[in-house]
């Protein structure tokens, strides 16, 4: 995975509402670090048309993450928005893996065996470590 030292304008956080916990604290993990994200969980209001607002972020967002787990295999959303990511030359070198929990990630894409997936399974903060450190970033307590 390309190591980068500027603070993206916004990632993208791809995944299953099933995993809703998880991604809330990485959130806020990201947050507390001055990165700014794109979730649907906080960036989609009830009645707003979420098709439109999830292609607009795609659209505008520099980084694409997804949280891998069974839930977001089984997701078509996120299959969607990862090979929209996969095929959008912006993001090229600027999708990242997070494994939540072990699934078989190459049913959303034959590609992901060869990408480097950040690891979260039972080592929070080490893998968080290791996803600040794409944008130059340390982690703080």
């Amino acid at each position: 995975m390309p190591r980068r030292t500027l603070l993206p304008k916004e990632v993208f956080l791809s995944h299953s509402s099933r995993d809703k916990v998880f991604a809330r604290k990485l959130i806020n993990t990201l947050h507390d670090h001055g990165v700014p994200t794109w979730y649907s969980g906080t960036n989609i209001l009830g009645a707003q048309q979420w098709h439109d607002e999830i292609g607009a972020a795609l659209q505008r967002c520099d980084w694409f993450a997804v949280i891998l787990s069974p839930n977001s295999v089984k997701s078509e959303w996120v299959k969607r928005e990862l090979l929209h990511a996969l095929n959008d030359r912006r993001l090229s070198g600027r999708v990242i893996l997070l494994l939540y929990r072990k699934c078989r990630s190459e049913k959303l894409s034959w590609t992901l065996a060869q990408s480097e997936t950040i690891d979260f399974r039972g080592r929070y903060d080490e893998a968080s470590r290791e996803l600040l450190k794409v944008w130059g970033i340390g982690l703080r307590r």
